[in-house]
């Protein structure tokens, strides 16, 4: 029985140096490429984020501002492409009168004076509204961005128009695939504004209809992110690449990503063959529900070396001139 035991220990034992050695990052060469930098909408007021929920007024809990741009505004988007962002994320929803309003809430009720849900108004009345009325770092005792948002949510028109040489990643708030129509017929009727859609994500019926409307359109969904990241935890070591895992984009916090197979170097060997996106997060498991970014020099120094994906911050008029300097 001893000898039983002891072969079988030195077969896991085996077993699992065997796994350990075909997933050593050293097995692929070092990446040579450079990180392209998305601003997750645009310059913006930074916020606590911790225990945020989905339908939190983040515009009720900012640090004290270090300036006066708005999310989701041209001046923010502007900004943040003039800070080093190759990428601008933005948030939009359809209006009454068959525009895009580009517009981070499902309500207005928490930026604005306004109430209701985004889409259930015209874009022109969207456009009377001050965005900047809501914000507050101290609890309601001041405003200092009221007055300043008159007029400043922009439709996806205009963002397109302003910034005709940009990029941008479109994050669709509903799961409504007809939004998916509406922005292919958008680009139908506007052919030079193709090339400056880069990418969509958001509710998944119009994510995935986008990519079948909008060839070459970078695309993820959440239910694919989760496909895909299990598989690949679940059997990715036996360098099978999982279906979930190819020609698409997958966002990967950057804690998570040590303790995936191969990491770095293999792993992004692995994901580039397979056709695919790596779009580098900040930590998940912070306390909040959204999107947390590179936003801040440490986090953004563990961010491999030559690393060839997309690095996502909220702050990229930190971030993006760090990295130029480096």
């Amino acid at each position: 029985m001893k000898k039983v035991l002891l072969g079988a220990l030195a077969f896991v034992i085996l077993f699992v140096f065997g796994v350990w050695l075909a997933n050593a990052s050293w097995r692929a060469a070092a990446p040579t490429g450079e990180p392209v930098f998305v601003a997750h909408r645009g310059v913006h007021q930074i916020f606590d984020r911790d225990g945020i929920e989905n339908d939190t007024c983040t515009a009720e809990r900012i640090y004290p501002p270090r300036h006066a741009l708005l999310e989701n505004t041209i001046p923010s988007m502007q900004a943040a492409f003039a800070a080093g962002a190759q990428i601008v994320e933005l948030d939009v929803h359809p209006t009454t009168d068959g525009q895009f309003a580009v517009f981070h809430d499902w309500t207005i009720d928490c930026r604005t004076a306004g109430t209701g849900e985004t889409r259930s108004h015209t874009m022109a009345y969207l456009k009377t509204l001050d965005i900047g009325f809501g914000y507050t770092a101290d609890g309601g005792e001041t405003y200092p961005l009221r007055g300043t948002g008159t007029g400043a949510m922009p439709s996806l028109d205009d963002v397109l128009s302003a910034i005709p040489d940009g990029r941008f990643i479109v994050n669709f708030k509903s799961n409504d695939a007809t939004e998916a129509d509406r922005l292919a017929s958008l680009v139908a009727a506007n052919p030079q504004w193709r090339d400056a859609l880069w990418g969509a994500y958001g509710g998944d019926a119009p994510t995935l209809r986008a990519a079948a409307l909008l060839p070459g359109l970078t695309v993820w969904t959440r239910r694919g992110l989760v496909d895909c990241l299990g598989s690949y935890i679940g059997y990715g070591w036996t360098g099978i690449m999982p279906e979930a895992c190819t020609n698409t984009a997958i966002m990967v916090p950057i804690n998570i990503a040590p303790f995936l197979w191969g990491w770095p170097n293999l792993f992004i060997e692995r994901f580039t063959n397979a056709g695919t996106t790596i779009i580098l997060t900040g930590p998940f498991g912070a306390g909040d529900t959204g999107t947390a970014g590179i936003d801040d020099i440490e986090t953004l120094a563990q961010v491999p070396a030559g690393f060839p994906g997309l690095i996502w911050t909220n702050v990229i008029e930190q971030i993006g001139p760090k990295a130029r300097n480096d």
